[in-house]
């Protein structure tokens, strides 16, 4: 039998940092970095006689991301302590919720790979406190703990097993990734840890109903080591199948490097975490006046501000959706386009020539360096003429690498276009003396010709040639 004989099942586990000011049980800072152990507590730290008491940002922000992916919210939930011990888990147990969770039932829409609507199912939505963090060193031979992400408060994102390939699988993480980002609960930084998930992935022949074994892959944090990752993992199970052999219900460590996963340990089921009741935690009991309070002041989703770029700029559904997939490539849109009024140059040069940056960097949106304010004055100039669109395009690489005033990076580097008549008459009969083939071509009708002589002038003048005089002036002598 071949690959295209059996069907992949996938679920997520996906994991994202809420952006409080404090973590979930204690009033220490949330914020990234710092020294090791300085964003800790007795209360994070596990000490005897410490008692936690529940930040109520946290329900706030949980239910908010309910109501954003279609979830009922259960007005009657609680915490529970999961117990298992990792040296990063100073209580030996972790707060999370089990039966009664916060949010369940919802969904989130992607396309599939026909380009048809699919809803992928959410179990649930709960929340829980992050584990520490170990530092080991070059050699493998110790590791240090630092608790500075103990308690960190997260909300866990439990989907039903819908996703069937990889590409869906990252759809569906963008997705959610938006959505977050747009309410505003996460900043979904994948490079700090901050949105993360647990892969459980199996394979069954086709027609099949009963699932296969699963496998999960654990804390993966970038969309490319996640699709790797499932490819991989299918490619193994198949393979494992067709020769005849089993697959183990297991949690794997993905190795980017490598390529390949490798065997952590046996998958823990629910009972081999002993759940019950935290004696330490009241109840959660919301009423219905505050989550429809929280349901009316959401801010603007993906899929309404997508329609109102559809409206408002004339844009296409597909630079409507591009742009819209993340909020920051979102807001820099609606920003610059404030300041310079050319919605379709902006959308241009985010969807062409950032994005393909990026891609070459392996950067996410949230990482341009440049302000929206950048982008505008960089619009403005090429259309004032001051630079040419294929300096413009100099100059946007050189906004990743030192970011400042497109102004002063053309200053700087002797960019600004020329557009003295006179001075690109010079080069136009001079390209016109060093190309007579050229010429004569274009003058027997192939008007290709002229797109060649246009090219030269640009590489002559390094780019800074004013191309509409160029043209008109090419086309004046060429005439003659």
């Amino acid at each position: 039998m071949s690959k295209e004989d059996y069907e992949v099942v996938i679920g997520l586990e996906t994991h994202a940092e809420l952006s409080t000011k404090t973590k979930i049980f204690c009033s220490c800072p949330t914020e990234f970095g710092g020294e090791p152990n300085t964003h800790c507590c007795p209360i994070c730290m596990a000490m005897p006689g410490t008692l936690p008491v529940l930040n109520e940002r946290v329900v706030e922000y949980a239910v908010k991301a309910g109501l954003a992916t279609n979830c009922e919210i259960s007005r009657n939930s609680k915490n529970d302590r999961k117990n298992y011990f990792y040296p990063d888990l100073p209580k030996a147990y972790q707060i999370s919720q089990f039966d009664k969770p916060l949010c369940e039932k919802g969904y989130v829409e992607i396309e599939d790979e026909n380009g048809e609507k699919k809803k992928i199912r959410l179990t649930r939505i709960h929340i829980e406190e992050d584990a520490g963090k170990l530092n080991h060193d070059e050699y493998g031979r110790e590791s240090l703990v630092d608790l500075n992400r103990a308690g960190v408060p997260l909300i866990e994102i439990v989907s039903e097993p819908d996703i069937r390939s990889a590409d869906e699988a990252e759809k569906y993480l963008r997705k959610i990734k938006s959505i977050l980002e747009y309410i505003e609960v996460s900043d979904c930084k994948m490079q700090e840890g901050s949105l993360r998930a647990d892969v459980n992935v199996s394979v069954r022949k086709k027609g099949e109903t009963k699932y296969g074994t699963r496998t999960e892959m654990k804390n993966m944090n970038s969309f490319r080591s996640i699709v790797r990752g499932i490819e991989y993992e299918v490619d193994r199970q198949i393979e494992v199948l067709e020769n005849g052999g089993k697959i183990e219900q297991e949690t794997l460590r993905w190795d980017d490097v490598s390529g390949r996963t490798f065997s952590m340990r046996d998958k823990e089921d629910a009972q081999d975490y002993r759940y019950f009741p935290d004696p330490d935690l009241v109840a959660i009991k919301l009423s219905n006046e505050y989550i429809e309070n929280i349901k009316n002041n959401l801010p603007e989703l993906p899929e309404s501000r997508r329609k109102r770029y559809l409206d408002e700029y004339k844009l296409t559904e597909k630079e409507a959706n591009l742009l819209t997939a993340s909020k920051y490539t979102s807001n820099l849109f609606e920003e610059a386009t404030k300041i310079c009024n050319n919605p379709k140059a902006v959308s241009n040069w985010i969807m062409s020539d950032i994005a393909k940056i990026l891609n070459e960097k392996e950067m996410e949106a949230e990482q341009i360096p440049f302000t929206a304010e950048n982008l505008a004055e960089l619009i403005q100039l090429i259309d004032k003429g001051t630079i040419s669109n294929a300096i413009g395009k100099k100059v946007l690489v050189e906004l990743f690498e030192n970011p400042k005033a497109p102004s002063k990076i053309i200053e700087e580097k002797g960019w600004v276009q020329i557009s003295d008549e006179g001075a690109i008459k010079e080069i136009v009969l001079k390209i016109i003396e060093a190309n007579p083939q050229s010429v004569a071509d274009y003058k027997a009708g192939k008007d290709k010709a002229i797109g060649f002589l246009v090219g030269q002038a640009m590489k002559e003048t390094k780019g800074k040639a004013n191309p509409q005089i160029l043209n008109k002036l090419f086309m004046e002598e060429l005439k003659k």
